[in-house]
């Protein structure tokens, strides 16, 4: 037997053995092998789907997050805005109460000023009075120690007091 040519049994044989193994291949082989290529390509386009969907998702959420931050901003600004406003407002209010809390105690210390000033006069105008009394009493006696004008003294007071019917001019 020679290595180049093969007999003609071995060569029926090996053909037979082929077509047998080739038989069973073909019959249960195969169909297993495309079945289960089959089923993995599947998987693989199904995987690709859910990478697009999940793709297509974090597309989606990344919108919806920067749609997020952008109203979170927004209320932001509205809530610092409202916040600046209410703040203002709350100086505004401060500083009306101190001004009118500041003219209340400025109308009071003229008020106490002018009632001093009043208690003052009326104590310089009675200390005047008294002075002007105890002067004109002083003169007085001293007039009317003279026994002589004593009677005529009377007489005037008592002519004017009929004149005028009144004790009010003789203060004047």
């Amino acid at each position: 037997m020679s290595l180049i040519t093969p007999d003609f049994g071995l060569l029926f044989w090996m053909t037979l053995i082929f077509g047998i193994v080739f038989f069973v291949l073909a019959k249960w082989g195969f169909p297993a092998i495309t079945n289960s290529v089959s089923a993995r390509e599947e998987r693989i386009n199904e995987s690709i789907k859910a990478a697009r969907a999940a793709e297509e998702k974090l597309a989606d959420l990344a919108q919806e997050q920067a749609r997020m931050i952008q109203e979170t901003r927004k209320q932001q600004d509205k809530i610092l805005k409202a916040t600046k406003t209410q703040s203002e407002h709350i100086v505004a209010e401060a500083q009306a109460k101190a001004n009118a809390e500041a003219d209340r105690i400025l109308m009071q210390a003229r008020e106490q000023i002018s009632k001093e000033k009043e208690n003052m006069l009326r104590d310089v105008r009675q200390n005047v009075a008294d002075l002007s009394i105890s002067v004109a009493e002083k003169i007085l006696r001293e007039k009317l120690s003279e026994d002589d004008t004593q009677p005529d003294l009377m007489n005037k007071l008592m002519d004017e007091v009929s004149d005028n019917g009144s004790v009010k001019n003789l203060r004047s």
